[in-house]
């Protein structure tokens, strides 16, 4: 199968045999001049016998790399020039043709012309199909997104079959998680890349509603691995620390073979600051980043969007939680799921809620918020998972209390000593 044809199947688009043929047409053109990853697709129009396309060398962006990675630059014209290739390589790659002219000069780039067997169809399904297609040929930049990690305890201290059951085991319950949250008609269109001890885990669709969906997809995969935690023999089933955290990041395909991936990959300050908030995190903790976004107010017609710090999107994620009412996770039906931050306002907490400090290998800190959930159980068991607080937190309460009560007693002993003295030189009078 081809990679148009597998696009068409996966995005559900329904094309005329016409089309087929000028895509499959345009895949082998467009794979010509990408060279094995040489060269990247940078925006296309249409024309009256096919398309246009902008392409350069992979490293043509390195000349934008300080205003790409948001830092200091020389001049007024450097950092407008990476502005401009910032939003190029964001969201649609179509330009009608004053726009697609006027990159191409400013950019200096000759276009590139492929004649196709019939036009494009104006019909919309075709050119989407052509944009995701082109998409899988460049690198593209996303502003924002929701995007999780799972990371497997002490997974190098395994045999590697250990470490293959652990690994497998864990894309069960996340594929076991999926499967539970589309028979409520919630679809998580996801994608992971594996990190060799772990996933990274995104919705394909970066939308307020896909990112509170992700979040009560990462809520099943956790309570799935601790219920297989519980019945596992030897290390078969890991031990994970989860994070979920929202930021931009870049988006490529690799290449396997003489054609790119069909799934993509991810890198940038979301999967840096997830990396980093797990490597300061502790066994079997849930920890969610510091960010602001926006949420849909309701799940109905009439919904619309606030914007909302972690906390608030965690309440209106709460909301989605009575969909899991009287799911089975074992052979006991769920009775009532509590997810909040510890230190949460309200009966789920009952203090203020905290932001707590993670400090990584680098001797980075950040910001982070701690996830606890409450399983309560027909049989009337409860499952508790996350952690009420971190292991460190505890270690660093209990040494300034006894620093305290060292501090205390030194002091009155020293008081007593003082008044013994003062008891001797007054009867020595």
């Amino acid at each position: 199968m081809s990679d148009s044809e597998s696009l068409s199947e996966q995005h559900g688009v329904a094309i005329g045999i016409l089309q087929r043929g000028n895509l499959k047409f345009l895949e082998a053109a467009i794979r010509e001049h990408w060279g094995l990853g040489q060269n990247i697709v940078l925006c296309w129009r249409t024309t009256a016998k096919g398309i246009e396309l902008l392409m350069a060398p992979h490293y043509f962006l390195a000349q934008y790399t300080a205003a790409l990675n948001q830092t200091a630059v020389d001049s007024r014209l450097e950092a407008l020039n990476g502005l401009f290739i910032k939003k190029l390589i964001s969201g649609r790659r179509y330009m009608k043709a004053q726009a697609f002219n006027g990159t191409a000069k400013r950019l200096g780039l000759e276009p590139i012309a492929i004649d196709l067997p019939v036009p494009i169809a104006d019909d919309g399904a075709a050119q989407s199909l052509v944009e995701e297609l082109l998409h899988r040929y460049s690198i593209s930049y996303v502003d924002k997104r929701a995007v999780l990690l799972f990371d497997i305890v002490d997974f190098s201290l395994f045999t590697p079959f250990e470490q293959t059951s652990q690994l497998n085991s864990l894309s069960y319950s996340i594929n076991s998680s999926y499967h539970k949250l589309l028979k409520q008609h919630i679809e998580i269109n996801f994608t992971r890349t594996t990190t060799g001890d772990g996933f990274y885990i995104w919705s394909r669709d970066n939308t307020p509603e896909a990112s509170l969906n992700l979040y009560l997809f990462m809520l099943l995969v956790v309570m799935d691995n601790a219920i297989a935690r519980r019945r596992a023999v030897g290390n078969t089933v890991p031990l994970i620390r989860t994070g979920f955290h929202m930021g931009s990041h870049y988006e490529f395909y690799q290449a396997e073979g003489l054609n790119p991936t069909m799934f993509s990959y991810i890198v940038g300050d979301v999967t840096i600051e997830l990396a980093r908030m797990l490597d300061g995190a502790s066994p079997g903790q849930i920890v969610m980043g510091d960010f602001e976004t926006s949420v849909p107010t309701s799940s109905g017609e009439g919904a619309y969007l606030i914007d909302v710090d972690t906390p608030r999107f965690v309440e209106r994620a709460r909301k989605k939680l009575a969909s899991l009412k009287d799911w089975s996770l074992t052979e006991d039906k769920i009775l009532e799921v509590r997810c909040y931050l510890t230190g949460e306002t309200g009966a789920s907490g009952g203090e203020t809620v905290k932001t707590f400090t993670i400090t990584d290998k680098h001797g980075m800190t950040r910001k982070t918020y701690n996830v606890r959930i409450n399983i309560h159980m027909s049989n009337g068991q409860a499952i508790i998972l996350g952690m009420q607080r971190r292991s460190k937190e505890k270690r660093e309460v209990i040494e300034q209390r006894r620093y305290a009560r060292q501090e205390s007693s030194q002091r009155r002993q020293l008081r007593d000593r003082i008044e013994q003295q003062k008891g001797l030189n007054t009867h020595g009078e």
